[in-house]
């Protein structure tokens, strides 16, 4: 196997740690998977992918390298991202408070969110994640050297979109599969409660860590 395949594959896996990874735009395409269907997952997931395609590009462009060294520009994607993690945990957490009788009833009441709302707050999401974008710096910085050529930024750049179609895409399909969805009927207080932890988490991380 050449070096410059190897190189392609360790690029490829630490991306797929890094996006595979249980995380706040994972666990809400699953949660949504689980509670909407599938058709809205994959349109909050799709809305996911073109935020990491915005990083990617601005990544391998080397835009968002630059955007790292000016500390207000952080600052103020962690401040985004981190009051709308705690938005969502807020959510979560009145719904796992919710009995199971109430939910139903709202839940009829309540039209669900049209596909492109749920674009949008998948591309919110992940455009405001400083995390996403320190991701793609690494990524970039491991599979792009000095004397990197277009076609190697191409091939990165491509392969990594490929992935986070299947990784998002395919949270989104699994979630959504029959045995899921009767799963979080049976516990949607436990799972809404586990997510409303994660965002908190992710959400108090945010604001109050070094990033």
């Amino acid at each position: 196997m050449s070096p410059d395949v190897h190189h392609f594959l360790l690029v490829f896996t630490a991306y797929i740690v890094g996006a595979a990874s249980p995380g706040p735009s994972n666990m809400r395409i699953m949660g949504v998977a689980m509670h909407q269907g599938r058709r809205s997952a994959l349109a909050l997931a799709a809305g996911v992918i073109s935020g990491s395609f915005f990083w990617g590009t601005m990544a391998a462009t080397g835009i968002s390298a630059l955007l790292t060294q000016y500390a207000q520009a952080l600052v103020l994607l962690k401040v985004a991202g981190g009051a709308y993690l705690l938005f969502l945990a807020i959510k979560a957490a009145r719904s796992a408070l919710t009995s199971d009788e109430r939910f139903a009833r709202v839940a009829t009441a309540s039209p669900s969110l049209p596909p492109s709302k749920l674009y949008q707050r998948g591309l919110l999401m992940h455009i405001t994640n400083p995390k996403a974008l320190l991701g793609w710096v690494a990524t970039m910085t491991l599979g792009l050297g000095p004397d990197a050529s277009s076609t190697t930024v191409a091939i990165i750049l491509a392969g990594c979109a490929v992935l986070s179609v299947t990784i998002f895409c395919g949270y989104a399909i699994a979630f959504s599969t029959g045995p899921m969805v009767r799963g979080y009927r049976k516990a949607r207080r436990w799972i809404e409660g586990t997510l409303a932890f994660v965002y908190g988490a992710a959400g108090m991380k945010l604001l109050f860590s070094r990033v």
